[in-house]
C-alpha cells in the first residue's frame, strides 16, 4: 500500500498543473561495437606467457611502458569515462593521471617520464594535450578543428609525432559515413616547429620514432583497402594494410611488408626491427613471427624484453552490463543489438549477433541478463529488430536481407514478421518482392509502422487485416511509435543527411528536429512519451578509423532529447559505434 501510495504521489506531481518537476530516472538498453571488456596484459617480447595486469570490469586498453620501464599507463574506463592512469609494473601504486568526463586516451609518457602526452576531447575535438606531472599544468598542444591522434615522443623527448584528419574531405563512403584518412605531422613539445610529415594517396596513422629518432613507422592503406577494412559486412574479405618507415630528413618512404590482410600499430624495437599486429597475432619486420592470438596497441618495453597490450577478456556474446551515463538522470545497461523490454520490465528481446548485417537470432533473457534462449532462428535469413508489443503477447521484427545500399550486396527480400513472445506462431505481415523492416508497434498494438526500402517511405499497417498505406514516402528510416499514440518519430534524409523528424500518424505536422553535421538514426521513445534516444555520430572522431575493424561508425553515441528537440543531452562518449537504444518501463514502486 505505500507503495501506491508513493506511485500516486509521484504521478500527481508530475502531472498536476504548477505541481513541483520531478526528475524521472530512466534507464536505457543500447549496443556497442566495443569488445565485451578489453583488458591489458603483460607478456614476453614475443607475446608468450601472458598475465592480466590489474584486471577490471570496467574497459582498459591502449597501455605503454615508461622510458625507464618502471611504469605501465594506460586508458581505463573503470571510474566511469575514459580517463589515464599509471601503475608500477607489479600492478602496485595504481594513481589516476587525467581525470575529466571528456574522452581522454592515448597516452605515452615522455623519456625522461616527466611529461604525458595524451588525445582528450575536452576542447570540442580530438587534440594532443600534454600534462606536466609534477605541477600537473595541462596544455592543448595541437589545438585544432580536426582531430589529431596517437601521440608520439622522440626519443630525444623534443619532438612529438601524431596522426591527424586535418587534411580529410570527410566525403561518405557507400556505408554512410565520412571516410577518416589520416596523416602525419611531428610538433615540438613547446608547440613550435609545426611540421607535415606525409603527403600522399594512402591513409597513415600511429607514428612510432625508431631508437635513434631518424624514422619513423606508421600503417598505411589505399583508400579502396581502408573501405574493406573498416566496412561492417567484410562482404570483399579483410582490407590490407603495409607498415612503412618514413625518413624524417628526406621525408622518403619505403614499404617494409608484404602480402595481404591488414598491418596495425608499428612500434621500433631496435633500429634495424619493427613489431606489430595482424589479424593473427604478432609480428616483425626480422625474425620470428611472434605468438598467434588477440593483440592490439602492443608497444614493448625500452630493453625489448616485454610487451604490454589489449584484447577482449570476455567471450559471452551479447554482453550485459551497466555502464557509465555522461547523465545521471538516464542509466544505461549494454546489451546486444536491437534491445526491447517487455512492458513489464522483466524480459528483454534482443538481437545475438554483434551487429545487423550478420544473420541474427532472437534472444530472449531476464531483466538482470540471466536465463537467455533463443526464442526464434531462421536457418538463412536474419531476423533483425525485435520489438515488443505493449500488450507484452507479440513480438515484431524483420526477417530478410538487408544493408541494400552498399555496393556488391545483391537485392535482398525482407517482410515484417510477427511471433508470439514464446517464440512460436510465426506469421509474415508483408509479402513480394519488397524490403521492409525496423517495425514499431501503435500503442494499442492494432498497428505497426515500418520502413520500407523500395519503394523508399514509412508505411502503416493494420495487422488484423494486413493492408498497408504509405505514410511518408522518401528516404526515411528507424520509425518509432510514441507511447502517447499521437507522433511518429523516424530519421528523414532530405538534404544528404539523415535528421530526426516527428510526423503524426495521419501523415500531417512534419517537423524537423535535429539539424547537426552528423547522421542520426536508430530512434526510441521513452515509455511516457517525453523523451528520443536515438545514435548520432554528430561528435568528433576520437581515435583513426583504421584501428577499428567493421567499426565504420566510430563516433556514432546515444544521444536523448525532449519529445519537441530540446533540451539534448550525450549519453555516450568513446571511440566505439553505439546505438540501437531501447528503454526499460518506468517502475515508481521500486
Amino acid at each position: 500500500m505505500r507503495n501506491v501510495r508513493r506511485q500516486l504521489s509521484l504521478v500527481l506531481l508530475c502531472t498536476l498543473p504548477g505541481a513541483l518537476a520531478v526528475a524521472r530516472d530512466y534507464t536505457l538498453a543500447f549496443a556497442s561495437f566495443a569488445p565485451a571488456n578489453m583488458d591489458i596484459f603483460v607478456a614476453d617480447a614475443d607475446g608468450s606467457n601472458a598475465k592480466a595486469f590489474l584486471p577490471h570490469p570496467g574497459q582498459d586498453y591502449n597501455a605503454s611502458f615508461s622510458g625507464d620501464g618502471k611504469w605501465i599507463v594506460f586508458t581505463s574506463e573503470r571510474d566511469g569515462s575514459a580517463d589515464i592512469y599509471r601503475a608500477r609494473t607489479d600492478g602496485s601504486g595504481l594513481e589516476r593521471l587525467v581525470a575529466d568526463p571528456a574522452f581522454d586516451d592515448q597516452a605515452a609518457l615522455s623519456p625522461d617520464s616527466r611529461q604525458l602526452a595524451f588525445v582528450s576531447t575536452r576542447s570540442g575535438q580530438a587534440d594532443v594535450w600534454l600534462l606536466d606531472l609534477r605541477t600537473k599544468a595541462l596544455r592543448n598542444l595541437t589545438n585544432h578543428p580536426d582531430g589529431d591522434f596517437r601521440p608520439a615522443w622522440s626519443p630525444d623527448g623534443e619532438w612529438v609525432a601524431f596522426s591527424t584528419e586535418r587534411h580529410s574531405t570527410k566525403t561518405r563512403s557507400g556505408f554512410g559515413v565520412p571516410d577518416l584518412p589520416t596523416e602525419i605531422y611531428v610538433i615540438r613539445a613547446d608547440g613550435s616547429g609545426l611540421r607535415r610529415i606525409t603527403e600522399s594517396a594512402t591513409y597513415e596513422g600511429s607514428p612510432s620514432w625508431s631508437p635513434d629518432g631518424k624514422y619513423l613507422a606508421v600503417h598505411q592503406a589505399e583508400a579502396v583497402e581502408f573501405r574493406r577494412t573498416v566496412n561492417p559486412t567484410q562482404v570483399n574479405g579483410p582490407g590490407t594494410l603495409q607498415i612503412a618507415v618514413i625518413d624524417i630528413a628526406t621525408l622518403s618512404q619505403r614499404v617494409i611488408t608484404t602480402g595481404l590482410g591488414e598491418k596495425w600499430s608499428p612500434r621500433w624495437l631496435t633500429n634495424e626491427r619493427v613489431g606489430y599486429v595482424s589479424r593473427t597475432g604478432l609480428e616483425f619486420s626480422s625474425g620470428a613471427p611472434g605468438l598467434r592470438g588477440d593483440f592490439r596497441s602492443p608497444n614493448w618495453s625500452a630493453d625489448c624484453r616485454r610487451v604490454v597490450f589489449h584484447r577482449d577478456a570476455e567471450t559471452a556474446r551479447p554482453p550485459f552490463r551497466r555502464e557509465h551515463s555522461r547523465d545521471p538522470q538516464f542509466k544505461l545497461i549494454r546489451s546486444g543489438i536491437f534491445p526491447s523490454w517487455s512492458p513489464r520490465g522483466d524480459r528483454l528481446v534482443v538481437n545475438d549477433q554483434a551487429a545487423g548485417g550478420m544473420r541474427n537470432n532472437l534472444m530472449v533473457m531476464n531483466a538482470d541478463g540471466t536465463a537467455r534462449s533463443i526464442i526464434y532462428s531462421h536457418p538463412d535469413k536474419n531476423a533483425l529488430a525485435p520489438v515488443w508489443s505493449h500488450g507484452g503477447e507479440r513480438i515484431a521484427f524483420a526477417l530478410g536481407g538487408f544493408f541494400q545500399m552498399l555496393p556488391n550486396i545483391p537485392r535482398a527480400n525482407a517482410d515484417i514478421a510477427i511471433i508470439s513472445s514464446d517464440g512460436k506462431d510465426l506469421q509474415l505481415l508483408t509479402s513480394g518482392d519488397g524490403n521492409y523492416a525496423f517495425p514499431s508497434w501503435s500503442p494499442d498494438d492494432r498497428q505497426i509502422v515500418y520502413r520500407s526500402f523500395q519503394p523508399p517511405g514509412l508505411f502503416i499497417m493494420d495487422v488484423e487485416t494486413r493492408v498497408s498505406k504509405p505514410l511518408l514516402m522518401g528516404s526515411n528510416n528507424f520509425p518509432s511509435w510514441s507511447p502517447k499514440g499521437n507522433l511518429i518519430a523516424f530519421a528523414g534524409n532530405r538534404d544528404g543527411n539523415f535528421d530526426v523528424y516527428t510526423i503524426k500518424p495521419d501523415g500531417s505536422d512534419v517537423k524537423h528536429l535535429t539539424n547537426s553535421p552528423g547522421l542520426e538514426g536508430h530512434l526510441a521513445w521513452s515509455p511516457d512519451g517525453e523523451w528520443i534516444a536515438f545514435s548520432s555520430d554528430r561528435g568528433p572522431f576520437k581515435d583513426e578509423s583504421a584501428l577499428y575493424v567493421g567499426n565504420a561508425q566510430s563516433r556514432a553515441d546515444i544521444y536523448v532529447m525532449r519529445a519537441d528537440g530540446s533540451d539534448v543531452r550525450q549519453l555516450t562518449d568513446n571511440q566505439f559505434e553505439e546505438a540501437t537504444p531501447g528503454w526499460l518501463p518506468l517502475s515508481f514502486g521500486e
